[in-house]
């Protein structure tokens, strides 16, 4: 599903001489229609210079045998292995990788099908991004022929991967990086992808990691298979526990990993021992009944035992507001900053912060209202667990549980938007991602933990030109910048009452106001905002997020986002159930080499 085409004539993607790569493919006992058409898939490559390295994990099938010789008859790029003994899928693989003369490994699963342009597309990327190793997007292939599930991914989120294998396939990786990270390993068998793309992450530094999002792999659903049925193998969960938890203790982080609904999918307790201290920032304006609800649910549930609250009075006026003060100056770790000047979030923030020697801060709008014991010590272990963390936010619902906030996605409405909106609170949402702790480019400061030193060194909220709207987002976007990863998790789960205090920005009133900021984002981050390395390109930023495709070539005004991609979806990762009906077929062959 190529955006595309390969534009032979561009400087920065043209392939740097001639390099061999090698896909490695253990084999055992396949489908023999369906290895055919692997095989085949592989042929069919438009980069010519390649080696298929067939190893038979002792099959003991003739006619399987049969087919590799003829396959090896037929082109001397295929060269076949075969096992004395079985020793499963990591042995198999490990006696392929040692085989392999490229520059370049590929992985490549039995059944599976490769787009005819994937090695030479991610050759491509792979010069243009200077990579050593890069991972493509992929979908699923039934046995009707039908393509499925298409898995459009992020770019490199190594938080993510920690909970799920979002990788998976196509993978290729330099054979100078594979000395490093070394092959596959037996005792993580039914995860062994999983942690060997964990051990890739401890040598290869995320910026020599790389995404092509384009369509470039077909895993094929069979009846034995993980892409039918992760029950069909048990014992692959086990494995991921351990292949995560290993890797978390080989990097010297305390944490408990458990499975996720008795899948593939991990949570990761960080075990952390260390309470830095944290400012709580809550602006108010009257209100008080919800101001003291969310400042009760602090105290009540919050068993961090370093930290203050600090509530910024911005021209209360009633006689409620005077009691409610009253009662504060009794209350020892909370204290209140009055502000008598006209509503400026950005600078009632910062006049808030300005004094504070914290490490960190946590911005927190007072229509929140804080549920978990713990609530803060997982947004502090999420920083603890990496220094180039410096925003943490949480998973915000509204009243009736449904999902308000799981992360901002950049571009929708022309700036930026919310992820998942309205799912309910415990779905996952496309891909699963509202399960999941992950890098992403922004959080809302609802509910947002900054470290004081990047909150100074950015300037913090910008008071001048986002007094209401976005300022958020440009203090992420300014902390990104500044090298810094921002992470969200629904680990944290609290109730906001959005705009309850303050109202929205949809009245006429406030509409001017609105625009200006808009127009002020759009034109601070211009091709930022259209570009977010979290939100996969293929899908559109003027609907629905993570819903509805964009058609790679197409004048969309003339062919809309295609139906099918609206059905309802059984996954429980939340992908499409079907994509790719006869009238697609000509958007996905059109854009094609």
């Amino acid at each position: 599903m190529l955006r595309k085409y390969v534009d032979r004539t561009r400087n920065d993607d043209l392939i740097t001489g001639n390099p061999l790569v090698s896909i490695v493919c253990p084999v055992w006992n396949p489908n023999l229609t369906d290895f055919t058409a692997a095989i085949e898939s592989v042929r069919a490559q438009t980069w010519q210079n390649w080696e298929l390295i067939l190893v038979d994990d002792c099959s003991k099938n003739p006619e399987l045998r049969a087919v590799i010789e003829n396959f090896a008859k037929t082109d001397a790029r295929i060269k076949p292995l075969f096992q004395k003994e079985n020793g499963g899928i990591s042995v198999a693989t490990n006696a392929g990788l040692e085989a392999a003369q490229g520059e370049w490994i590929a992985f490549f699963d039995h059944d599976d099908l490769l787009a005819d342009v994937a090695v030479e597309y991610m050759l491509r990327e792979a010069t243009r991004s200077h990579a050593d190793l890069i991972y493509s997007d992929e979908d699923k292939i039934d046995a009707s022929g039908y393509y499925r599930e298409p898995a459009f991914k992020t770019d490199w989120n190594y938080r993510l991967l920690l909970g799920v294998n979002y990788v998976c396939h196509f993978v290729m990786i330099r054979q100078s990086a594979l000395q490093k990270v070394g092959g596959l390993n037996k005792e993580y068998d039914g995860a062994q992808d999983h942690d060997f793309l964990l051990r890739a992450s401890e040598h290869i530094p995320a910026e020599k990691i790389h995404h092509v999002p384009e369509i470039l792999y077909h895993w094929r659903i069979t009846a034995n298979s993980t892409a039918s049925d992760i029950g069909n193998k048990r014992y692959a969960i086990d494995a991921g526990i351990n292949a995560v938890n290993d890797h978390l203790e080989r990097r010297n982080l305390p944490a408990h990993v458990d499975s996720q609904m008795g899948m593939t999918l991990y949570a990761v307790d960080w075990q952390f021992n260390q309470f830095p201290s944290v400012t709580i920032i809550i602006p108010y304006k009257d209100e008080i009944p919800t101001t003291a609800r969310c400042l009760d649910a602090i105290q009540k549930y919050t068993r961090y035992p370093n930290y203050k609250v600090i509530l910024v009075n911005n021209w209360s006026i009633t006689k409620e507001a005077e009691d409610f003060a009253k009662r504060v100056d009794g209350i020892p770790n909370v204290e209140i900053l009055t502000v008598k000047e006209p509503f400026n979030y950005s600078r009632i923030n910062n006049l808030a912060a300005k004094n504070e020697t914290s490490d960190f801060f946590l911005f927190l709008n007072n229509d929140v209202f804080v549920e978990q014991e713990n609530w803060l010590e997982i947004l502090v272990n999420e920083a603890l667990a990496d220094p180039q963390v410096a925003i943490v936010g949480g998973k915000f619902v509204y009243p009736n549980q449904t999902v308000q906030h799981a992360g901002v996605l950049l571009g929708i409405g022309d700036v930026a938007g919310h992820a998942h909106v309205g799912i309910p609170r415990n779905e996952g949402g496309y891909a699963g991602r509202a399960y999941f702790p992950q890098e992403i480019s922004a959080v809302t400061a609802a509910g947002m933990l900054i470290r004081r030193p990047a909150f100074e060194l950015v300037g913090g909220f910008d008071e001048e030109h986002l007094k209401v709207a976005f300022n958020d987002i440009d203090l992420c976007l300014k902390v990104r910048d500044a090298g810094y990863k921002i992470i969200w998790t629904p680990d944290f789960c609290a109730e906001h009452h959005e705009s309850l205090s303050r109202g929205s920005d949809d009245r006429p009133s406030t509409e001017r106001r609105f625009f200006h900021e808009t127009q002020f984002m759009i034109e601070k981050w211009g091709k930022t905002l259209r570009t977010d390395p979290f939100y996969n390109p293929h899908f559109t930023l003027d609907r629905q997020v993570f819903f509805d495709l964009t058609i790679p070539g197409v004048d969309e005004t003339r062919y809309p986002p295609l139906e099918s991609t609206r059905k309802k979806n059984p996954s429980p990762l939340g992908y499409p159930d079907t994509y790719n009906r006869a009238e697609d077929t000509f958007f996905y062959k059109k854009t094609c080499l």
